[in-house]
């Protein structure tokens, strides 16, 4: 047994090393755009990513689903090309394009064989479709149709409802509350119009972060980052967020919903990317409910009880601290036990934190799987793009096992008892019977 630990444990070591963080060159372009780019020749493909500040959170109350449509259409019309040249001149090359669109970020991405006449065509029509869109009338009218059927489907959903009326009671009147992809009523009134001036006012090359990383020169990179963002509009960056209300009043909501289990949510505003409790409330989440079969919440609630399947929580990091959440499916009839032994739980947990077993548990399987996070060009392409959005320092990727590894039993007990309050939580519940009234006394 001792032999076969200490060879577990120089493998990890063996991993780790072998799995070096990549070299990260940065520098701005000369049309304003923050470039970070890693060379890599060990294949001949080419992985670029261009985030902009023009996620959902930017919409306006009265017309949310602007910023999720004017993403959507950013590859069916563009200048000189129709959806179809689009899609079909990626196809041909054997390119991958798409993109991603949160409540901070929309992005478009691509992956192409690094030799010139491919990577010169997925340029081409990537640099298009991101700096001069068309946005065409037919193609606008036939994607609100899509999205407001999906939306109509959506409201009929317990997990969907449940999503939403979560999120409205963690940021209240915050953007982070608005739907990522709009509302109904919101959506029937958004015109082409609508569409070019969210794209004209947030689209703009200062606020655009570039990543790249494949097998190009630096010199190459440079002047593929130039052609992707010279065109983008100018002019300053959109106006920052407001504040997040980091303590929230406790509130419970409970939806009556034919489904047969109910969908509960709990939680409250949670972190920011940059905060400084990341690694602490990072680690801590990984014993508490973030790590699986071996999380304390899944003892508790499935290994234990049998009250649920499964059990979890996250933090969601934003650039504004995001949401802080717990979840979990059980009967109808079982729900009010296992939604209490989940705030036992939590209570317990933010009290008295992790022993350190768990901690030291947490450290070994989060810093044993670091490797995988970075082991395809696709994956180091993805922490590029964040660490150039989020302004995190370039090192984030060489640091990150050691900051793990620091993080102590103490701080995990602080930062919880700082940040999470369980007697301050939204609660919503789905498919729950209503609370029976306390009998008269």
């Amino acid at each position: 047994m001792r032999i076969k630990s200490i060879f577990l444990a120089a493998w990890c070591c063996v991993a780790t090393a072998a799995f070096a963080a990549p070299n990260i060159q940065h520098w701005q372009s000369a049309s304003g755009a923050k470039v970070l780019f890693v060379e890599n020749h060990d294949i001949p493909m080419l992985d670029v990513s261009v985030g902009i500040p023009a996620g959902s959170s930017f919409d306006a109350a009265d017309k949310s689903g602007v910023a999720s449509l004017t993403h959507h259409l950013l590859d069916l019309g563009a200048e000189g090309l129709n959806e179809d040249d689009i899609s079909r001149g990626m196809a041909d090359i054997g390119a991958q394009f798409g993109g991603g669109f949160d409540q901070d970020r929309a992005s478009l991405s691509l992956r192409t064989l690094s030799s010139q006449a491919e990577r010169d065509k997925a340029l081409y029509i990537m640099a298009r479709v991101l700096q001069k869109p068309l946005f065409p009338e037919a193609i606008l009218a036939r994607e609100k149709a899509r999205l407001i059927a999906a939306l109509k489907e959506a409201e009929t959903k317990p997990e969907s409802i449940a999503d939403k009326a979560f999120h409205k009671a963690v940021f209240g009147a915050h953007p982070y509350a608005l739907p990522v992809s709009g509302e109904i009523a919101s959506v029937e009134k958004i015109s082409v119009q609508d569409l070019r001036a969210f794209y004209a006012a947030h689209y703009r090359a200062g606020a655009a972060v570039v990543a790249l990383m494949g097998d190009i020169s630096r010199a190459q990179a440079e002047a593929i980052a130039e052609q992707l963002t010279a065109q983008l509009p100018s002019g300053a960056a959109p106006a920052a967020l407001p504040e997040v209300t980091l303590r929230i009043t406790a509130v419970e909501q409970r939806i009556v919903h034919p489904a047969s289990q109910s969908h509960i949510l709990l939680g409250a505003p949670g972190m920011a990317r940059s905060d400084p409790d990341y690694f602490a409330l990072y680690v801590g989440n990984h014993i508490l409910g973030g790590g699986g079969f071996v999380s304390r919440l899944m003892h508790e609630v499935r290994e234990k009880r049998g009250l649920a399947y499964s059990v979890y929580s996250y933090f969601m990091p934003s650039k504004q601290p995001g949401v802080f959440q717990i979840g979990l499916q059980t009967k109808k009839e079982q729900a009010d036990g296992a939604l209490q032994l989940v705030r036992d739980t939590l209570a317990e947990f933010v009290a008295k934190g992790p022993t350190a077993k768990e901690l030291t548990a947490a450290q070994q399987n989060i810093v044993g799987g670091f490797p995988l996070r970075i082991d395809s060009n696709r994956k180091i392409l993805d922490y590029l793009g964040i660490i150039g959005f989020y302004g995190l320092p370039l090192t984030y990727l060489d640091d990150f096992t050691r900051k793990i590894e620091q993080v102590t039993v103490a701080q995990v007990r602080d930062a919880f008892k700082r940040r999470i309050d369980p007697q301050a939580m939204a609660t919503v519940i789905v498919g729950a019977p209503e609370k029976k009234a306390e009998p008269e006394k």
